[in-house]
């Protein structure tokens, strides 16, 4: 946003179009010789070059262009910056997403579960405000993606980039748990928060899922666990990471919800259910209601001052013009 700290010298403007009609319109402005023709015996008179012509041009918007801008730099020209700065911290959410195969089923038309539930969370980030944001990804092995961070934009680039089955073939529950856990440990944040997304049933992994959400629930850390995917023979397709090949089949199976409620009840998370897109859409919007918290927030103004730019502008515009005028047009006056 634009400002002038001395706004009255703008009415300097107003004596613009009256300067340039004087100056280069008006017939009585002086700088002609009137005298008949018939005096004249010698060569007629010939039209100037286009190149004069053209240099007088120049040389006339010059001025009147360097006018401008001078009167704007004494008008005090500055451009205000505004600056959100939150004065408490706020809730620090990692989601743990599941990454196996099953993850390919092709339920949640037109895209699989894990493509839907990428869109879903990218949807959730972009709408909250000053809350840390973290990924961890598992499959046999778990893998924090993306530690705590405010940087969505880079969060977001690296949700785009992920890839099924980059971590196996298996579904470790509790190590994704325990790794998001691991990277909450020390947040100073009022809230902690896991997000689970998972379609199967733990089968990998050191860390039980009931373990590692002991060792959430005494870290303060609450875990929403959402089962997604619809129960019974569902198709899928996928591309091994290893070797590029394309493997079309049918899934077999669905989350394990007794799990889920036990890891949700234990941390004093809550478990939910999620079989089509606009429930899962759904859920994700119960989530973002339930993990707000207070915000204290100031507006830091700042007003970084721009006259140099115009008064050097004008100045050089004004230089030209007299360039012009007195050593290309060879003008005497």
């Amino acid at each position: 946003m634009w400002i002038f700290e001395s706004p009255a010298y703008l009415l300097l403007l107003g004596l613009l179009l009256p300067g340039i009609f004087f100056a280069h319109f008006w017939k009585g402005r002086g700088g002609r010789v009137p005298f008949s023709l018939s005096v004249w015996r010698g060569d007629s008179f010939q039209e100037s070059p286009f190149s004069l012509r053209f240099l007088s041009f120049l040389s006339h918007f010059l001025f009147w262009t360097g006018f401008v801008l001078l009167v704007l730099a004494l008008a005090g020209p500055g451009r205000i910056t505004k600056e959100r700065v939150y004065l408490t911290r706020g809730i620090d959410i990692i989601f743990v997403l599941d990454e196996s195969p099953s993850m390919a089923a092709q339920d949640f038309y037109p895209e699989n579960r894990f493509n839907t539930a990428r869109e879903v969370i990218n949807s959730f980030i972009r709408s909250r405000e000053n809350d840390p944001v973290g990924l961890v990804v598992f499959s046999d092995e778990a893998a924090l993606m993306v530690p705590p961070t405010l940087d969505y934009s880079a969060y977001l680039r690296v949700l785009d980039d992920l890839q099924l089955m980059s971590l196996g073939r298996g579904t470790a529950i509790g190590m994704g748990i325990a790794v998001a856990s691991l990277h909450l440990r020390q947040s100073s944040a009022q809230e902690k928060i896991i997000v689970l997304l998972t379609d199967g049933e733990n089968n990998a992994g050191e860390i039980t899922p009931a373990s590692a959400a002991e060792v959430a629930s005494s870290l303060g850390i609450k875990i929403f666990a959402i089962g997604i995917g619809s129960p019974g023979d569902v198709p899928g397709e996928y591309t091994d990471p290893e070797t590029g090949k394309i493997f079309r089949g049918v899934f077999s199976g669905s989350y394990d919800e007794e799990l889920l409620r036990m890891i949700a009840e234990t941390t004093g998370g809550r478990f939910y259910s999620a079989s089509t897109p606009g429930a899962l859409e759904t859920v994700f919007r119960s989530i973002d209601s339930v993990t707000v918290t207070e915000k204290r927030v100031k507006v830091r103004t700042e007003t970084e001052a721009s006259y140099r730019y115009f008064l050097l502008a004008g100045g050089i515009a004004v230089l030209l013009h007299l360039f012009i005028r007195k050593y290309l047009l060879r003008e005497v006056l």
